[in-house]
């Protein structure tokens, strides 16, 4: 049998995270050692998304993935983010890794970005879904049978309402015209608790609605054990 090469996964939580982990994993050629995700100090979160550490967690653990966090501070400069980037990127090189893959699907200057970051080290990067066509992709996490969250969206290209809506079909009939079906443009972020990939659904509910810098997160709560009987 042939040994898989080992991979480190960049993951976010979100919804393109899932899709390109998903793909990664069907194409049975690597073996997935960890996850990689950013969180911000202090205040205990996914990093851009809002997402509370506990539901990071429980993914990793429904995942069934080792899970290794780079804390970040608050409101950081992009010196301090590579930096701690790349002191946990060395852990997994030293440990023989030398792919990293990533959810990106189409900007070009994120993906010249992380290429650059990971020569540095003597690593390469993986994007499964790279120039996958977006609405494609949205049918394809339906097909699937993803479920997801809205956890944050830029209220500059969208209504704050979005923040907390399940990524239903409904959802997507709402977005507006020039709003990129994945988001990826940054219109909005997701927490997804459900598919394939993961070995049972993570119970979560939504909490306030928070409007911050532009931006309306909705802060999702872990459901208490209590609650699932």
């Amino acid at each position: 049998m042939t040994k898989l090469e080992p991979i480190l996964f960049c993951w976010s939580g979100g919804k393109d995270s899932a899709m390109a982990l998903h793909t990664l994993l069907q194409q049975k050629q690597f073996e997935v050692v960890s996850l990689l995700t950013t969180v911000t100090e202090g205040y205990d979160r996914i990093a851009m998304h809002g997402v509370r550490r506990e539901l990071l967690r429980r993914q990793a653990d429904a995942l069934r993935l080792p899970l290794h966090e780079v804390c970040i501070p608050p409101q950081y400069v992009n010196p301090v983010y590579e930096a701690r980037m790349e002191e946990a990127l060395r852990l997994f090189y030293n440990q023989g890794v030398r792919k990293v893959a990533f959810g990106d699907i189409f900007l070009e200057d994120l993906r010249a970005y992380r290429e650059k970051n990971l020569a540095r080290i003597g690593m390469t990067a993986l994007f499964p879904i790279w120039k996958r066509d977006t609405r494609e992709l949205i049918q394809y996490f339906h097909e699937q049978r993803f479920r997801a969250i809205a956890a944050c969206v830029d209220t500059k290209i969208l209504d704050p309402s979005f923040a907390g809506r399940e990524l239903d079909e409904s959802f997507f009939r709402d977005l507006p015209p020039h709003a990129d079906p994945c988001g990826e443009n940054g219109e909005f972020h997701t927490f997804v608790f459900d598919g394939p990939i993961f070995q049972s659904p993570i119970p979560v509910r939504t909490g306030e609605v928070v409007n911050r810098e532009g931006f309306a997160f909705c802060d999702l709560l872990p459901e208490l054990e209590e609650a699932k009987k």
